[in-house]
């Protein structure tokens, strides 16, 4: 038998001791479970949260990067919508003067089918001056578009310049369907076709630029993937771990206190032999 004491419960100390240790790793695995996440505070892991912290402002900026090139496709889906409306508006000018390049034709009847083709003109200036995306025109325009992972050597501008849109740049400002003969419509429909190829020509440089941009978003988006997927495996809870730690340590805690009362009660056996 031990020496009895009552200076101190040495066995007592000892199991609140454990049960206090027990008791804060019980507190940590819940907080753990109840928020997913492994790294609660800062000591739970400080390498691992600076690391964590650092790839979360990555995902921040490359998800915005997403955004930034998907607004800029978006822009250039307005010019390349403003477009198609113009080659409507060439090829009817192309009947136009077809019909305007007929010899049986009277010259006043030409005049009719120029004066359609002059507000045809005017609508093509209309389209180049008021096409618009946030505020901003358009066409005769530099769209800048700011990619990053957050980082400086990760940045990079992508600068697609669209055309201006104009009778004057078209090459038609001077082109008319009228005349005594069909001769200046037949010159007309040459200059109308080589406006049609002009506009054919800038839908295809904005097509590229639109699946260039297209080809870094799904870039960006699959840097998001596996960026939040390295944050993932540092932040992240291992539930199952987690859960094992959890029934260890509630069983540990009962035991503490079970050994703590039966230090207690131990102390109890001291005042049998003062009784006598």
């Amino acid at each position: 038998m031990g020496i009895f004491s009552i200076l101190n419960n040495i066995p007592g100390q000892f199991a609140q001791n454990n049960l206090l240790i027990s008791n804060q790793q019980l507190q940590k695995t819940l907080y753990r479970l109840s928020s997913g996440s492994r790294i609660t505070n800062g000591g739970d892991d400080p390498g691992g949260l600076n690391l964590a912290d650092g790839l979360k402002a990555n995902i921040t900026a490359l998800t915005q990067s997403v955004r930034n090139a998907n607004d800029g496709v978006g822009a250039l889906q307005v010019a390349d919508g403003a477009l198609a409306q113009v080659t409507n508006l060439l090829t009817r000018a192309v009947t136009l003067a077809t019909e305007a390049s007929n010899g049986i034709l009277s010259p006043t009847q030409r005049l009719a089918l120029d004066s359609e083709f002059t507000q045809i003109k005017a609508e093509i200036d209309r389209i180049g001056s008021l096409t618009q995306f946030n505020g901003g025109g358009i066409f005769n325009s530099t769209i800048s578009l700011y990619l990053t992972d957050g980082t400086s050597s990760g940045a990079s501008t992508i600068a697609v310049n669209v055309s201006s849109l104009s009778q004057v740049g078209l090459l038609i400002n001077n082109v008319v369907l009228s005349g005594s003969n069909g001769q200046l419509a037949q010159n007309a429909l040459a200059s109308i076709s080589a406006a049609v190829s002009t506009v054919a020509s800038y839908r295809g440089a904005i097509g590229a630029s639109i699946n260039r941009l297209t080809a870094a978003s799904n870039i960006l988006n699959a840097q998001v993937q596996n960026t939040t997927a390295s944050e993932d495996g540092i932040r992240a809870a291992d539930i199952a771990q987690e859960v094992s730690t959890m029934t260890r340590l509630t069983v540990l805690n009962q035991t503490g206190i079970a050994a703590l009362q039966q230090s207690n009660q131990r102390m109890q056996s001291i005042l049998a032999l003062l009784r006598g």
